[in-house]
């Protein structure tokens, strides 16, 4: 095979779940022309990848807000079928791409009917993978990226993998936000629904328990709200400029913690080898990211199924934020002595 498309249109920590996939792939193939299909909202976090030839962007949530935007996504989608790709990965599982790996292509693999939610999708699909729904989201992606190839990607290639997302050209004032006599924690307090957000009360008491310097991101004025108010109620911490996802991933990699909800910019410490602490409450932590030595999890007490998740559990917010400061110091000061 010389020339293969991977189909992950969203969301964001989605997207980072599945790039660290490809530094395997280049390794055992690296005359291999990779071109990734993704959702246009999300294509910075997969720019600078020396690994992906061409980013290919849909724009098929336009569908929702008008109809007949579904014969431009099908103009655009056709457009890229002359590339004749040898191989189609349908890595997300959806019904809607399945049809846009099948639009594309004959030779498109995807999840087994066992392995999947949307279980019409697997018609679509030629060859199947088969892994449990509730397996680990990151070996999920591993298995359906290196299984069409023959090899394994082992839990222990992934632990000791190299960084994966890459920027240029970042906005530089972010590096004036970064304290050169103290330690740097960027919070994350933002997130796809409101139940999967820690409490900004508990925040304040994390800000004010441990005397390094605090970033706070944001992307919305919800999340600004927050921000705000965290810069307002504590000494040590201070609210970003909006940043595009470039000069975010920039400044995660200069951070030394990174403390947020389980949303895509708190999963790009990991990717970036960077120490980070997920705060889960109505998702699951053992599925949704993976722990290492610099980078844990903390989650409710909610028993969560991860075949439906409740949006109506905001069990996060219960999380006593004494927990979260002693790991953060823990990962700070003990693992480096």
């Amino acid at each position: 095979m010389n020339k293969i498309a991977i189909i992950k249109l969203s969301a964001m920590g989605d997207i980072i779940h599945s790039m660290v996939a490809l530094q395997f792939i280049k390794k055992h193939y690296p005359n291999i022309q990779i071109d990734w299909f993704v959702e246009k909202a999300f294509s910075k976090v997969l720019e600078n990848n020396p690994h992906i030839d061409n980013i290919y962007t849909l724009n098929l949530k336009s569908i929702k807000k008008d109809k007949k935007e579904i014969f431009t996504q099908l103009k655009l989608i056709k457009n890229y079928s002359k590339h004749n790709y040898d191989l189609i990965i349908d890595a997300q599982g959806l019904i809607k791409s399945a049809i846009v790996s099948r639009l594309l292509g004959k030779n498109v693999v995807g999840f087994s009917k066992d392995s999947i939610r949307e279980k019409f999708a697997v018609n679509f699909y030629k060859q199947k993978v088969l892994i449990s729904y509730d397996s680990n989201v990151i070996d999920r992606n591993a298995k359906i990226m290196s299984e069409p190839f023959d090899f394994n990607i082992r839990k222990e290639d992934i632990l000791n993998k190299e960084p994966f997302l890459f920027f240029k050209d970042e906005d530089k004032k972010i590096y004036d936000y970064l304290s050169n006599t103290k330690k740097n924690i960027l919070l994350i307090v933002g997130a796809s629904w409101p139940s999967k957000m820690y409490s900004k009360e508990k925040f304040v008491k994390i800000i004010n328990s441990i005397d390094e310097k605090f970033l706070i991101a944001w992307g919305s004025e919800v999340e600004k709200d927050i921000a705000n108010y965290l810069e307002k109620n504590t000494t040590n911490a201070k609210m970003l400029p909006k940043i595009d996802l470039n000069s975010l991933k920039a400044l995660i990699s200069k951070v030394d913690l990174v403390v947020g909800n389980d949303t895509g910019p708190t999963h790009m410490a990991w990717a970036l080898n960077i120490p980070s602490i997920t705060l889960f409450g109505n998702t699951p932590g053992y599925r949704n990211t993976y722990e290492t030595k610099i980078n844990k999890i903390i989650e409710s007490n909610s028993k969560v199924n991860p075949y439906k998740l409740d949006k109506n559990d905001f069990s996060i917010k219960d999380i006593d934020e004494s927990s979260i400061v002693k790991v953060a110091k823990e990962i700070l000061y003990e693992e480096k002595n």
